[in-house]
């Protein structure tokens, strides 16, 4: 990854501007939020700095019209920017207070966040900053190591917290059946060209000075393979291929999990956002990376083939797996200044 790219995973405690004014701390701690995941790594969001308040606003030009096209994905995706921004600001002594949807004038407003003084984080709070720079989305088969179920009923906890749930999926013929929808969401959305063009259009070569999309060292594929990925990704259906590889990866990892809400709605999706990025950073504290297998997720059939399965009365949001790996590299992030409105 070129080195402008990778700046942003170099934020530190360490230079926060503590003599600096009111908008000069947001923006350090506004470096936090923008190390989010996001789908398809496109960074959905800008925020406004107003007096006392960050506001958090949907770009909405970086959404996925064909895997998305309702922005439950992209609401999700703020909502993980969201929490960052909220666990640095306890962190560095401030306290929040979010208002979900403030003015239904400006739909694109997803959540204001009113800061004054006065926060004191947990020792847990703490633990969870510092592992937003360590968090990495490993698409790679995960090694041969149990998780161990303490720190499954942590995770549980965490999207408790956030007000989702967190279904792990157990049992030979559960994960047999979800891994089956993978396979399935694999085959019937590599056989449309418009969602492989969209998915060809956020690749990037593995020595991109852009700060967004998905390098190909995301993918394990080389330099080479980078360049020409987009090109073979338009022209073929490679959906066979890809549906027999996401089975396998559901079926050998340590841990297939479902993350969802009671409800449905902009608001439950921005709930699941800052619950995702809760329990990645919960992982994440003992290096333990995940990756998204969330086709299911993404066609409204196959969505409700999962609820089936899953027999919980609430909706599906995130399907992820997880388990232990060698670091790799990090995806490109947009720097702070781009995603800062005037």
């Amino acid at each position: 990854m070129a080195e402008q790219a990778s700046e942003p995973w170099r934020v530190t405690e360490r230079v926060f501007p503590t003599s600096g004014s009111a908008e000069e701390q947001l923006r350090f701690l506004l470096g936090y939020a923008i190390l989010a995941p996001s789908s398809h790594n496109t960074q959905p969001w800008h925020f406004r700095i107003g007096e006392s308040r960050v506001d958090l606003i949907a770009d909405r030009s970086r959404g996925l019209s064909v895997v998305d096209p309702d922005d439950r994905e992209l609401i999700i995706s703020c909502g993980a920017a969201l929490y960052n921004l909220r666990l640095a600001l306890r962190c560095f002594g401030f306290q929040d207070t979010v208002e979900p949807f403030p003015d239904h004038n400006e739909p694109d407003l997803l959540a204001r966040v009113r800061i004054a003084p006065g926060g004191v984080a947990s020792a847990e709070e703490q633990a969870l900053l510092a592992a937003i720079p360590r968090r990495r989305t490993n698409r790679a088969a995960f090694a041969e190591r149990p998780v161990p179920p303490i720190l499954l009923d942590a995770l549980a906890d965490a999207a408790a917290a956030e007000r989702a749930w967190f279904h792990v999926v157990t049992g030979q013929r559960e994960r047999a059946a979800v891994a089956a929808l993978i396979a399935e969401g694999d085959r019937l959305q590599w056989a449309d060209p418009a969602f492989r063009r969209e998915l060809a259009s956020w690749m990037r070569a593995d020595w991109t000075t852009r700060g967004d999309g998905m390098p190909g060292t995301g993918f394990g594929i080389g330099e080479i393979e980078s360049l020409v990925a987009p090109v073979l990704i338009r022209t073929f259906d490679m959906g066979r291929g890809r549906a027999a590889k996401d089975q396998e990866l559901a079926l050998g990892s340590p841990v297939l999990a479902v993350l969802g809400t009671d409800a449905d709605t902009p608001e439950a999706h921005l709930e699941a956002g800052q619950a995702i990025a809760r329990v990645l950073l919960r992982a994440a504290v003992d290096d333990v990376s995940a990756s998204f297998l969330n086709q299911p997720n993404e066609i409204p059939a196959l969505r409700t083939r999962l609820r089936e399965t899953l027999g919980h009365p609430g909706w599906p949001q995130m399907l992820v797996r997880l388990g232990y790996e060698s670091p790799g590299p990090h995806t490109p992030r947009r720097p702070v200044a781009d995603v800062v409105l005037q």
